[in-house]
């Protein structure tokens, strides 16, 4: 009789993680159909679906068109498709600002924060309303473009279109997967299967991982469907997955992990043992090296093991560098408060995508940093709307040390508030991105740079409408350590001024250069980069219909680190050209885009 307990141990266990898995189910209505629940599992049909595009587009974190256009911008997102199904690069679809590599490997690149999830790779999103709050029963996304970039799909329950601002915002992820390379830029209706989830919602947003893509993508619309009432589930199953339980664990854990965050920042009630194992035995330094690799979450459910481990996980040195945006949904108030005993010497801080909604308010933000911002290098801020003038004044204030300030996308802070970051005598990076700085002449900017910023590195005036070749000739005499310059869809610069000739000439130490979308680039522009520019690795001359196949094949040939070159719309350089080019300098992406 001995083997037979075991036995019915075992079958116990199982029938109990089968009952609590069905319970967990039907209670939260996650049932996901990329899982191994079979084809009888069926919602009841209690109401009609219902199938809308996107009303409006409320929130985004870049797009490659300008504020006061529809080319390619998010906005495109907004109502019924303009190109699906057809393929190929359209100015009535949304594009992204970056895609690739490519960026990673500029002069301005910066370098990653460390104990980010690997579950987390977003790099953008966009957030998008709908008419009617539903319970989401599929959501396709119409992709014209070199599809595959979304990697996350969530819902909030949030509604934009209410007058009462709820108690609660709670963000649920729909679908998530790591990014996938796609065979093709051609176009598809993306699909994905979607876990149901117990709120209805009309805020979608998704975000996107582009580095996989040979270029841009390109997103023409979104469709929600879903259901008015809550789906009524049955329980009728023919088979569960025993992976399936062991990732709905991790899932719960992950979930809670960050829901829970506030709680676990203060530890109480710690068990006092006698011993601590071999962790008695093993240097203070090496401990901490071992908990360097954790991420927040994981540090704070470790502190509530013991005594020895909450002094090893609350000790200031393991959050030096530290990056909150993996857990934008969840960071609050509440979260900045726990953390400040913990922050005191932090030198990098991320906290990009975090505090919308008044989940931050200005007396939150400005309590953290008068606590932790006296040691600050790099402040990562992008997309947060709860800055206003009170929190630049404040980090002018409170992080004297400061060198790197990225406000992109902080569209709400009004332009007379950037005169603070005047006060910040040691800034050395700085990003305005999207935001509401007026600048009426850009020449004089340029003229001042030339004679204030000897030692600049890297530049972006991408889509200054109003800059010359007089500014562009006092920036090239003035900062001719300038190793990256970006002076994409600048109209008001012409070749036959000899602006382009003078910068090669100027800038020796030029490793990227973007003229995209500047007609009148021409082959002597060209070969006199290729005489002086050797260093360079990235060019764009999107859109001009100067430049011939004899002048770039003499900049590949003098250009040995280019890995660059982008000659879409270049009438000249047709694919025979660009196949005989990569077969020649297989080293160098060259980059033909093409419409249909």
């Amino acid at each position: 009789m001995s083997p037979v307990f075991p036995m019915l141990t075992v079958l116990s266990m199982f029938y109990y993680m089968c009952l609590r898995r069905r319970a967990r189910t039907a209670t939260r209505g996650e049932m996901n159909s990329r899982r191994a629940i079979e084809s009888n599992t069926r919602a009841l049909p209690i109401n009609v679906e219902i199938v809308q595009y996107a009303k409006e587009v409320l929130d985004f974190s870049s797009h490659y068109g300008s504020e006061n256009s529809m080319s390619y911008t998010m906005w495109n997102l907004a109502g019924i498709p303009n190109v699906y199904p057809s393929s190929g690069d359209f100015t009535q679809t949304a594009v992204f600002r970056t895609y690739g590599t490519w960026w990673d490997h500029c002069p301005s690149a910066r370098l990653p924060f460390k104990r980010t999830p690997p579950t987390f790779c977003s790099q953008d999103y966009v957030e998008l309303a709908f008419e009617e709050p539903v319970y989401p029963t599929a959501v396709h996304i119409l992709e014209t473009y070199h599809p595959g970039a979304v990697v996350r799909i969530l819902a909030c329950s949030a509604n934009p279109y209410s007058q009462n601002p709820p108690a609660e915002v709670r963000w649920e992820i729909l679908w998530s997967e790591a990014p996938t390379k796609v065979n093709g830029p051609q176009a598809r209706q993306f699909t994905p299967c979607i876990k149901q989830i117990n709120f209805p919602t009309n805020l979608i947003r998704l975000e996107v991982n582009s580095s996989l893509l040979d270029y841009y993508t390109e997103l023409d619309a979104v469709v929600l469907h879903g259901v008015k009432e809550r789906p009524v589930l049955s329980l009728k199953t023919s088979m569960i997955d025993m992976n399936d339980i062991d990732e709905d664990e991790d899932e719960e854990k992950y979930g809670c992990g960050m829901d829970t965050l506030n709680k676990q920042f203060s530890i109480v009630n710690l068990r006092e043992w006698p011993t601590n194992g071999y962790f008695d035995k093993l240097p203070y330094e090496l401990i901490q090296l071992i908990l360097s690799h954790l991420t927040v979450p994981d540090l704070c459910r470790l502190a509530q093991t013991c005594k020895l481990l909450y002094q090893h996980c609350c000790d200031p040195l393991q959050y030096i560098h530290l990056s909150l945006q993996p857990y934008w949904a969840r960071i609050n108030d509440t979260s900045l408060e726990y953390l400040q005993s913990r922050c005191t010497l932090i030198q990098w801080l991320n906290l990009s995508w975090t505090g919308n909604r008044g989940a931050i308010s200005v007396s939150g933000f400005s309590r953290f940093l008068k606590v932790c911002g006296s040691e600050l290098v790099r402040l990562e801020l992008s997309c947060g709307h709860f800055l206003n003038e009170t929190c630049l004044e404040v980090i002018t204030e409170m992080c004297p040390n400061l060198q790197e300030l990225n406000l992109s996308s902080c569209d709400k802070i009004p332009p007379q508030a950037f005169n603070h970051i005047a006060k910040v005598g040691s800034l050395k990076r700085l990003i305005l991105y999207r935001t509401k700085v007026e600048i009426e002449d850009y020449d004089l900017i340029a003229s001042m740079m030339g004679a204030k910023c000897k030692k600049l590195r890297s530049l972006d005036l991408w889509r200054c409408k109003n800059i010359t070749e007089s500014g562009i000739a006092e920036l090239a005499s003035g900062c001719q350590l300038l190793e990256e310059l970006d002076l994409g869809w600048c109209p008001t610069l012409q070749s036959g001024t000899g602006c382009f000739t003078n910068l090669a000439r100027k800038l020796p130490n030029l490793q990227k250069l973007f003229l995209t979308a500047n007609r009148s680039v021409c082959d002597t522009d060209i070969e006199e980069l290729a005489a002086n520019c050797t260093h360079l690795r990235q060019l764009d001359i999107l859109g001009t219909r100067m430049v011939s196949p004899a002048s770039l094949r003499k900049l590949l040939e003098s250009c040995k680190d280019l890995s660059l070159l982008d000659v879409s719309f270049c009438s000249q350089i047709d694919n025979r050209v660009v196949l005989e080019l990569n077969a020649n300098f297989p080293n160098v992406f060259i980059k033909k885009s093409f419409t249909q």
